[in-house]
């Protein structure tokens, strides 16, 4: 059936679950790749969660009539895209997963929504407001306490702890800068996709950047790695199988049809969702547990999204209630106030 902007898809039901599914699928692919990570080599792998989900989005979007990139515009910016949000964003996070732990990493990806609202308050004149950098700084501390551990979190407060100098060697000595690279490469390529739908449809756009993306990926394993499949069991194959189709062919085609026209830093924000869902979906399959700190986190990071998604509603109510409130008083004062009469004499005529 063919996506479009229909009353379906607006439905009170359906377009919200729409909007949380990529974050979804994400965050339960991350759990599926976890076992996967330590049997492949990471430009494989990286290459394998995209190039074969373009052809996928591809193949739907035939189905579905979408029409082909034309022209050299489209097919410029469709590389460019590839280039960034695909080898770039796909390459470094590989990498920066196999040179760093999955908590600190995860923070340095999901903080991307930073990057995008600051990205399109420059761009498209989106405005944040008040609400939205309130949320935008909850979420980041919220997905902060889920994915560092307590007693990093704990050390802040702790006088006997150089927090700062902890923080700069774990990120200079571990992959976290890769996996900031990363984020910022998505965010980019979330931003790019505004620019690409000028010239492309969105659905077939993100197949073939899929595919553009993955090929450089595959080359540089092909000539710098070995034994990318030989050490695969039959379950990793599954859990690939998931991520390529769930957590890439469908959660990027309907990351960026809604990213090509809606809000974006609203969009984004949903990003915050990701670890979420790869912390209950962890605890129910691969029996991990959540701290008392987790739980904090996540109600954090909850809070922050409906401040980020509700932020033009609350400023209007601000809006609407601060001249009441500034009026009120006034006017209770002068009905209390009796008015000031003053009676003036008539003068009397002048005798002749």
């Amino acid at each position: 059936m063919q996506l479009n902007k229909s009353a379906s898809l607006d439905s009170p039901l359906l377009k919200p679950l729409l909007l949380i599914s990529p974050f979804f699928f994400w965050g339960t692919a991350m759990v599926a790749m976890k076992g996967v990570i330590p049997h492949t080599t990471p430009f494989f792998l990286a290459g394998l969660r995209i190039l074969p989900a373009g052809m996928l989005i591809l193949v739907a979007a035939a189905i579905m009539g979408k029409p082909q990139p034309k022209g050299w515009k489209a097919w410029l910016w469709i590389a460019l895209f590839g280039l960034v949000d695909g080898a770039l964003f796909q390459g470094f996070l590989a990498t920066g997963l196999v040179r760093t732990g999955a908590g600190l990493g995860s923070v340095m990806i999901d903080s991307q929504p930073l990057a995008v609202a600051l990205l399109c308050s420059w761009l498209f004149a989106e405005r944040i407001g008040l609400y939205g950098w309130l949320g935008l700084a909850l979420g980041v501390t919220g997905i902060s306490i889920i994915g560092l551990p307590d007693e990093l979190i704990l050390s802040i407060f702790s006088s006997t702890t150089d927090f700062a100098f902890t923080i700069s060697q774990s990120f200079f000595q571990s992959g976290e800068f890769l996996m900031l690279l990363a984020a910022l490469s998505m965010a980019v390529g979330t931003v790019m996709i505004r620019f690409v739908t000028r010239y492309a449809d969105a659905v077939t756009a993100t197949g073939w950047h899929m595919i553009l993306g993955g090929l450089p990926l595959w080359g540089i394993s092909a000539t710098t790695e070995s034994q990318q499949i030989q050490n695969l069991i039959p379950s990793d194959w599954v859990a690939l199988g998931y991520a390529t189709i769930f957590g890439s062919a469908i959660a990027y085609g309907m990351f960026f049809y809604f990213a090509s026209s809606g809000n974006l830093t609203s969009l984004s924000s949903l990003t915050f969702l990701t670890p979420i869902f790869a912390l209950i979906f962890g605890n129910v399959l691969l029996n991990e547990s959540l701290t008392s700190l987790q739980w904090v986190g996540v109600a954090i990071t909850l809070a922050s999204i409906y401040l980020i998604n509700q932020r033009d509603a609350l400023d209007k109510r601000d809006r609407d209630t601060l001249p009441q409130i500034i009026t009120q008083p006034n006017l209770e004062l002068s009905e209390k106030l009796n008015p000031l009469k003053i009676k003036v004499k008539e003068s009397e005529p002048d005798l002749p």
